[in-house]
């Protein structure tokens, strides 16, 4: 029996909505993602969800602004971020 090595998945372009992180691959795949995933995000203003830079030849994406970073791997096969524990 023989393997084939899948590619590994390439971000080509990037949207966050009030509920979605979509994102278009280079082998032609959109997959989205709720955007409660990235409690950063989801407390980011529409400006700073804008502002961000795709990394690595389009393994991930990078919010300077909020300091998030997403892989394309953790995005297809992920779960939600885990929130830093609140320090009383």
């Amino acid at each position: 029996m023989s393997t084939v090595a899948m590619p590994e998945p390439r971000i080509k372009n990037v949207q966050v909505t009030d509920d979605l992180i979509i994102v278009d691959l280079a082998d032609g795949r959109t997959i989205s993602i709720p955007l409660a995933w990235s409690w950063r995000l989801s407390e980011a203003t529409h400006e700073q969800r804008a502002h961000y830079e795709i990394i690595g030849d389009g393994q991930g994406v990078h919010w300077p602004d909020v300091d998030e970073d997403l892989s394309a791997q953790g995005m297809l096969t992920g779960s939600p971020a885990p929130r830093p524990p609140q320090h009383a």
